[in-house]
């Protein structure tokens, strides 16, 4: 089994920074492809990133392309999703996952899960 624990969410203005850990115990970290999803209150939890076992692949969605960079560090056993550019849209709560797997936009396909950490971007 495998513990994720967020962190390094908040509140930030229109067109602010911020930089999400996710912290893993348990099981091998380098086992896992590691994804980040983000749910809005009423709305499916939607894919944001992944990336693959040793980082060497990694997949965001359009509309974070260019602004969201994700990461990882299995020396440390984290994953880090980088935001810059921040808008409105963003506003979520973000979820770190990891798959026993292989990289997938599914969150079906994800075994366990962290307990999320909030982000509310002010316009």
């Amino acid at each position: 089994q495998v513990q994720l624990v967020e962190s390094g969410g908040g509140l930030v203005q229109a067109g602010g920074s911020l930089k999400l850990s996710c912290a893993a115990s348990g099981d091998t970290f380098s086992n896992y492809a590691m994804g980040w999803f983000r749910q809005v209150p009423g709305r499916v939890r939607e894919f944001v990133a992944g990336i693959s076992w040793n980082g060497g692949r990694t997949h965001l969605i359009d509309s974070v392309k260019g602004r969201f960079t994700i990461s990882r560090d299995n020396a440390k056993n984290t994953v880090y999703l980088q935001m810059n550019s921040l808008n409105a849209d963003d506003t979520a709560v973000y979820y770190c996952a990891a798959n026993a797997r292989s990289l997938s936009f599914d969150k079906n396909a994800y075994d366990y899960w962290g307990q999320g950490t909030q982000v509310t971007v002010s316009s």
